[in-house]
């Protein structure tokens, strides 16, 4: 299934510069996949040793927050968006 990814700026320079790729899987978590096979690097800035995603990245299936959802065990279709949006702290 092709699945629409959002890059964040700091994720561009692994993507080789591309604000938008295509990546196929049937879960979030064989997205993530996918995308490492291609753009090697991407999983460890989205997913933490254990392969759980990190808590400063938050994952968006049509605007929807995967943790809200069935996390990385998120079903996928074809057509969907998926934004990888870093999280911003300020003060």
């Amino acid at each position: 299934m092709a699945v629409k990814v959002r890059i964040p700026t700091p994720l561009r320079s692994l993507t080789e510069g591309q604000a938008e790729v295509a990546a196929d899987g049937k879960t979030v978590q064989e997205m993530i996949e996918n995308l490492e096979n291609r753009y090697a690097g991407i999983r460890e800035r989205i997913c933490d040793e254990n392969g759980r995603l990190r808590r400063f990245v938050n994952l968006y299936l049509n605007d929807e927050d995967i943790r809200f959802l069935s996390d990385l065990d998120t079903e996928l279709h074809d057509g969907d968006t998926l934004s990888i949006v870093p999280a911003i702290a300020g003060g």
